[in-house]
């Protein structure tokens, strides 16, 4: 009898949402309940803020650190955001892939543009707040930015909305253990593509994949 073997490679699942959106929370969610999901640090070269860490929240770099990374070729994409650059580290997301893991990118749309045509078979999901007056008051209630920096990531929101339907998936985050569910039912079937399975027979032999 001849059996046959599934193995699955490691994919890339990108997260997208205005500032207050509520991602952070989704994303530390996932990865309590799934030990399949990691998460990449990105890097960038802003001051950290009370309470994060290098190599916890970001990788902290200089201006001089961060552009050598670029001309080393060291990130998948990387911009600058609201006067600061901030980057996906290559290096560390192919030693998560390569070790099997699933891996949670949290990204801007322009980093989620700029990776996905760089890596086609990655699946990306962009979390909307109820409303535009939902995501003012949660921006409020963090207590974090001066009126000028809440103006400006409101603005930014706008901006970021007009593209959300450029992704695989559109989440409205109304009921936050609801959008979690969500997002695990939407991860798991993506495991399960046929683009992503690596068939074995009993000897051996490599059953391709439908592309």
């Amino acid at each position: 009898m001849i059996e046959f073997e599934l193995k699955r490679t490691g994919m890339l699942i990108v997260v997208s949402a205005p500032s207050g959106g509520g991602k952070s929370t989704i994303i530390r969610a996932l990865l309590e309940a799934d030990s399949s999901l990691d998460y990449s640090i990105s890097a960038t070269t802003r001051e950290p803020r009370e309470g994060e860490e290098d190599g916890r929240e970001y990788h902290f770099y200089t201006i001089e650190q961060f552009k050598q990374l670029v001309e080393e070729d060291g990130f998948y994409e990387y911009a600058e955001v609201h006067g600061n650059y901030y980057g996906t580290p290559r290096e560390e997301v192919d030693s998560k892939l390569e070790a099997g893991k699933d891996v949670i990118l949290d990204l801007d749309v322009q980093g989620s543009m700029r990776l996905h045509k760089m890596v086609r078979d990655c699946t990306t999901i962009f979390i909307l707040p109820p409303s535009m007056a939902t995501l003012e008051k949660r921006l409020r209630g963090r207590g974090q930015d001066s009126e000028e920096a809440i103006q400006r990531r409101l603005e930014n929101a706008r901006g970021e909305v007009r593209m959300a339907d450029q992704y695989d998936y559109i989440l409205v985050n109304r009921d936050l253990p609801e959008t979690i569910e969500n997002m695990k039912t939407i991860i798991e079937a993506q495991r399960f593509r046929a683009s992503r399975m690596v068939v074995r027979d009993g000897f051996g032999t490599v059953l391709a994949p439908q592309a």
